[in-house]
């Protein structure tokens, strides 16, 4: 199994603070000097393991699923799904994929944009379904909650709504293209969403990133497919209360109506204040990149 990184480098007029993490290919955001990081491996990534939603450690986190990542040290591995912070109001996360391209499984990173963009089609459950988002909204400061697809645990369900969820498939293949990948082409929606400025993982993402790495339990090579850390409350935070383990594949569809505690909602609730932005944080890199032209 072989890897080949490619680093992309945009020069703009205004220095900045250079934004990188292990899973992001920023998009051009105006005035800033960016790094882009894409990786290209020759086999495909695994299914995709199911498991049950693990609890909101609190109000305004927004759920981001788990995903295949890979490292040139452990092959794939495991990033578990976490409720994370948006980095500022308004921002809903589209999640990362691996997509067949030029006899290669190529990373396209995730980000955070005022839309869901194209992540392959693929069904990560808990509102992620193949296309945009049905976990939530924003609605002016707050973020309302889908109450079908979040589990709330102990946490007041201030500001929700109920929807059904549909998902484009029932499969678990983790990647688009190709002969056996998903066959899902990006939406107007979607391709209206890649023109949006986007903004790169928070620094919660990249410690959760890290931490999974770190990990042996959540090689591929390791789990066969299973992570024993499948999902976890807070980011980075991989033992205790909150941690929940990959199920059977037959075990229920993550698109379906998870096991949720149904609060009531408290229809005239306060607004929240935004969350607080947190800035990105470069890791170090794993192995010296091959430079080569922007695609």
């Amino acid at each position: 199994m072989t890897a080949s990184n490619r680093v992309m480098f945009k020069g703009m007029l205004l220095a900045a603070t250079i934004l990188a993490s292990p899973l992001i290919a920023a998009a051009p955001i105006p005035a800033v000097a960016q790094i882009a990081i894409t990786l290209s491996v020759q086999t495909a990534p695994p299914m995709l393991p199911v498991y049950a939603q693990p609890p909101m450690p609190g109000a305004g986190y927004i759920w981001t699923p788990g995903y295949w990542h890979w490292s040139q040290r452990v092959g794939y591995y495991w990033v578990p799904g976490t409720w994370v912070l948006p980095p500022s109001v308004g921002m809903l996360w589209t999640p990362p994929y691996w997509g067949w391209d030029n006899g290669a499984y190529v990373f396209h990173a995730g980000y955070w944009g005022p839309q869901v963009g194209y992540y392959g089609g693929i069904n990560y459950g808990y509102g992620y379904g193949g296309t945009g988002y049905e976990g939530g909204r924003w609605d002016g400061g707050n973020f309302d909650y889908n109450r079908t697809v979040n589990n709330f645990g102990s946490v007041p369900a201030t500001h929700v709504y109920e929807q059904t969820v549909t998902a484009g498939n029932s499969s678990r293949v983790s990647y688009a293209g190709g002969a056996s990948g998903l066959k899902a082409a990006p939406t107007e929606v979607e391709r209206s969403a890649e023109h949006d400025q986007h903004v790169p993982v928070t620094q919660q993402q990249t410690k959760h990133v890290a931490a999974a790495v770190r990990t042996p339990v959540l090689a591929a090579s390791r789990n066969k497919g299973r992570p024993a850390i499948a999902a976890t409350s807070r980011p980075a935070q991989f033992k205790g209360p909150g941690v929940v383990r990959a199920q059977p594949a037959g075990a229920g569809e993550r698109a379906a109506s998870p096991p949720v505690q149904r609060r009531p909602a408290a229809q005239n609730a306060a607004p929240r204040a935004a969350p607080a932005r947190e800035p990105a944080a470069e890791p170090a890199r794993e192995q010296r990149p091959e430079q080569r032209p922007e695609r």
